[in-house]
């Protein structure tokens, strides 16, 4: 009597999963570039408008997209143009400038993200405890900067 034996699925290495995040970065980043480009904005514009949840120094900006302070001052003065972001002294601090979402801001950033949902509709059919995992998972590889 033969059994037949249930196919394992291979643990992935970590260069394998490294690759599979790649691949769905860059799958996302391509969906963002495309929603961001809808209401006339770039990868980095939009993506800098969605790090705004709260006020943000301009160094702090320059190095969570891990680019020049140049560059974002640059993308701020575009944002800024356009209504978007303002910046503001800092309080504690004269020498800083903190850059915030206008009331229109917030709506672009909220029609971004909900766009990006639309795509994302697997997210929504995880478990909480999937998700839970997730986000643990998530923070263990990629622990979120301090300021």
């Amino acid at each position: 009597m033969t059994q037949s034996a249930t196919p394992r699925t291979a643990v992935p290495t970590p260069v394998q999963l490294m690759d599979q995040l790649a691949r769905a970065a860059a799958g996302y980043y391509r969906h963002f570039a495309a929603v961001a480009a809808e209401r006339g904005l770039t990868l980095m514009q939009g993506k800098m408008l969605s790090l705004l949840r709260e006020p943000r120094p301009m160094r702090t900006l320059a190095d969570l997209l891990a680019c020049d302070a140049s560059n974002v001052t640059g993308i701020v003065d575009r944002l800024q143009a356009r209504g978007l972001v303002r910046r503001e002294v800092d309080p504690a601090d004269r020498r800083i400038k903190n850059v915030m979402l206008t009331e229109e801001g917030e709506e672009t950033v909220r029609l971004i993200r909900a766009e990006l949902m639309s795509n994302l509709t697997t997210l929504e059919q995880l478990s909480d405890e999937e998700r839970q995992g997730f986000q643990n998972l998530l923070s263990r590889v990629f622990p979120e900067p301090t300021d």
